[in-house]
């Protein structure tokens, strides 16, 4: 399963290790997690709190339960962070793809126009701004690929890493 949460970017992966440890051991309701996400990391709103929850999940730190969340004992290192976030984050591949395939830096409206046909039908009815949507969290994915070091910021755009694990 893919997940489309995408939280910003932080300064470094020590805040993806120290969201995972907000989330208790012990199951706990959605609203009790980010609760506690927001006390201990800072968050400012329940969404952004309910977007790293689905986001650690979607990196496999944190597992939803039938009795409700609780992170997982995965460590988070970069080479963990790294595989779950290509395969378990929508979009995350396909935009890896699209720097691997191109022959100079591309910015994040260029890398957006060649990913515009992956985007759900059900996204584009959605929102009346999906294109300016759909480029802001291809941005994300961009800035969380450099901070995976699976792609490089250059001058005029991004470039696909040296990375490979």
């Amino acid at each position: 399963m893919r997940l489309k949460p995408l939280p910003e970017p932080p300064a470094d992966l020590d805040a993806v290790a120290a969201a995972q440890s907000a989330v208790p051991l012990v199951p706990g309701s959605e609203n009790d997690c980010c609760a506690r996400l927001m006390r201990r990391e800072g968050y400012e709103s329940r969404d952004v709190a309910r977007t790293w929850l689905t986001f650690l999940r979607a990196l496999e730190l944190a597992v939803e339960t039938d009795s409700g969340f609780k992170r997982t004992d995965r460590d988070p290192t970069p080479e963990n962070v790294r595989e779950s976030f290509r395969d378990r984050v929508f979009g995350a591949s396909e935009t890896l793809e699209v720097l691997r395939a191109a022959d100079d830096p591309l910015g994040a409206e260029d890398v957006f126009d060649r990913l515009r046909e992956t985007v759900p039908g059900w996204e584009r009815e959605r929102r009346r701004q999906w294109v300016d949507h759909w480029t802001d969290r291809t941005e994300r994915l961009l800035d969380w690929l450099v901070l995976l070091d699976l792609a490089e910021r250059r001058n005029s755009g991004y470039v696909a890493g040296e990375t490979i694990t």
